[in-house]
């Protein structure tokens, strides 16, 4: 559904230079998305070409024999000129890129979008494809701002207290993104200088003042110390994935954080934690008599504080397996749901309860079986009072198969039974049609094989018609996967 853009002017009343002639446009900032939305509107509405008009900002070098104009007037009498909403919040951001052609690209794109309306949603078109990159790039470069942003305490000369951080955007982000700073810090007085501008805030005010170099900026305080202290203590080896840090944390901006001094000295012990604890695991399941469930203690310990992927920040908790660390039998489900987030226990729903009555049935102990999920962490949607279950997708399942390896690695279970797609995917690394892959068995090694099944939730999501048949069909699934332990 379009937005109307603006209104622009009757063609039969402009002024300025003759058809033809190159306008020159002049923004008053690198970001002036509004000056130029505001210029763009009265050219396209009088239907001036793309390559008509010379966009410039103010201070930049420009045609030394090019004449800077006004856009044609708009008036009462204009015509109506519309734009889908999501194309100006596109352009908003990609205004915002370094690129000097950018702000003639958006208005190429206006033009073509006033003559074809489907234009702004052609994502296979190479104008279109640029803007997007344009403005992805914009997004990411406010996410580093946000997330790598450090401040430190001065005090000024009338004595009071004031936050000041130094950061280098790649892309002109800093005025986009003071209204965030600003809220998530409205009781502080701070101060945040980069070479292009630099934004202040006494607490009632936000103001600005010209770039900076870093050397304006404060070094470490006391602060700091207390910071890397908590850093180096929550620095376990869930938490290294060297490639994906690299990626979300490039060197560019370590200078400005304390803790990534820290980084080479964690990196390497975390390594050499996650090592022990695999070798300690590995030799604890194949010692009798040995301290595997000591073993198994210090991974659920570890599993704790995982945030290998980003589902810890909403759930309430790890939901680790349970049961025998010698169990033959281990079972393998998708995730916890709400009530399982809430217990911290694996299948104490309603797909629980159904799992509990089907293994009876099938002349199973859960007692003497392992029970866990392919992925520990509650994925979720709100609405309202309600945490509505979302599957997790591929790279929360292969983030979390990691500790799936060590649980396996732990118990040796003679038997592994998938419930459902998202656990097969888990075991075997790839997708499995449950359909095709269900009743019979996979070897997984010399003396381990995996069963697939469907994950008891199924059972509950089918008509009263189903259920029955579909419920003896999984009754069976079971036997058949337990007597295999034998």
């Amino acid at each position: 559904m379009s937005t109307p853009a603006t209104t622009g002017n009757d063609r039969s009343g402009l002024s300025g230079p003759p058809a033809g002639a190159i306008r020159t446009i002049t923004l008053a900032a690198t970001d002036d998305f509004d000056g130029w939305r505001s210029a763009a509107r009265a050219l396209a509405i009088a239907d001036i070409a793309p390559d008509r008009v010379e966009w410039r900002v103010d201070g930049d070098v420009g045609d030394l024999f090019g004449e800077t104009v006004e856009p044609p007037p708009v008036t009462a009498r204009s015509r109506a000129l519309t734009a889908p909403r999501h194309f100006i919040d596109l352009a908003r951001q990609a205004a915002c890129h370094r690129d000097p052609e950018r702000f003639a690209l958006l208005y190429t794109a206006l033009w073509r979008i006033q003559r074809n309306p489907g234009f702004a949603s052609d994502r296979a078109d190479p104008l279109m494809q640029r803007i997007e990159g344009l403005a992805k790039a914009v997004r990411r470069d406010i996410h580093k701002m946000r997330a790598f942003v450090r401040f430190r305490e001065i005090e000024d000369d009338d004595g009071t207290q004031r936050f000041v951080a130094w950061f280098e955007p790649e892309h002109h982000i800093v005025r986009a993104n003071a209204r965030f700073f600003v809220e998530r810090f409205a009781n502080m007085r701070w101060s945040i200088l980069t070479p292009d501008l630099s934004i202040h805030w006494d607490g009632e005010t936000l103001s600005e003042t010209a770039g900076a170099i870093r050397g304006d900026a404060p070094g470490g305080d006391p602060i700091e110390d207390v910071w890397k202290s908590y850093y180096a203590s929550i620095f376990n080896p869930a938490r290294v994935k060297i490639g994906a840090m690299m990626k979300e944390m490039p060197r560019k901006y370590w200078k400005n954080m304390p803790e990534t001094a820290l980084i080479p000295a964690l990196v390497a012990g975390a390594q050499a934690r996650e090592a022990e604890m695999i070798a300690e695991a590995q030799q604890s399941a194949a010692a009798p008599g040995s301290n595997r469930s000591g073993a198994w203690q210090a991974l659920r310990r570890e599993a704790q504080g995982c945030t290998r992927c980003p589902l810890h920040r909403c759930a309430s908790q790890t939901v680790f397996g349970e049961g025998p660390v010698d169990a033959a039998l281990m079972f393998v489900g998708e995730q916890p749901g709400d009530q399982e987030d809430l217990a911290g226990r694996p299948f104490v729903g309603p797909a629980g309860q159904l799992f509990d009555r089907a293994l009876i049935d099938a002349g199973i102990d859960r007692g003497a079986t392992y029970v866990t999920n392919a992925v520990k962490h509650f994925k979720f949607v709100a609405r309202g009072k309600r945490r509505i279950h979302q599957s997790p997708a591929v790279g929360e399942i292969d983030a979390c198969r990691w500790w799936l390896d060590q649980e396996r690695a732990l118990v040796l279970p003679r038997v592994t039974v998938a419930l459902g797609a998202t656990a097969a995917r888990a075991i075997f690394g790839k997708a499995m049609a449950i359909g095709k892959s269900r009743s019979r068995p996979f070897a997984l090694s010399e003396r381990a094989e995996a069963w697939v099944t469907v994950h008891p939730s199924y059972l509950l999501r089918l008509p009263d018609a189903e259920k029955h048949d579909a419920y003896r069909a999984f009754v069976d699934d079971l036997r058949a996967a337990a007597q295999r332990v034998s």
